[in-house]
């Protein structure tokens, strides 16, 4: 499995921006599908809000983030990005860097998550 180590949370007002960086080692990183979840507040599950593909070429969002974040990687730097721009404070939750093996059925790697906090 990859180990994922995310950076980048913080405190924000709503409108602003933020820039999560996702750091991956231990396995080749361009055989591995990227995405970002997000556990809000009081939530038991958590959310998917952007997945990219193995070359970066194609990225999918839900509804609730699109047209705000950017999914992003470099696979020279085995780095993976989460761009949020005109944050709400419902944005607020931890979010968390996964992998995905390419032709498996979960992501089975998991980063420790990053708070990003969203004020009104």
């Amino acid at each position: 499995q990859l180990q994922l180590v995310e950076s980048g949370g913080g405190l924000v007002q709503a409108g602003g921006s933020l820039r999560l960086s996702c750091a991956a080692s231990g396995r080749p990183f361009g055989g591995y599908i990227m995405a970002w979840f997000r556990q809000g507040p009081g939530k038991e599950e958590r959310e998917i809000v952007a997945s990219i593909s193995l070359s970066g070429g194609n990225a999918n969002y839900p509804d609730s983030v699109k047209g705000r974040f950017t999914i992003s990687r470099d696979n020279g730097k085995n780095m993976a990005y989460l761009q949020m721009n005109s944050l709400k404070p419902e944005d607020t939750a931890v979010y968390y860097c996964a992998a995905r093996r390419n032709g498996a059925s979960d992501f089975g790697s998991w980063g420790q998550g990053t708070q990003v906090t969203v004020s009104s």
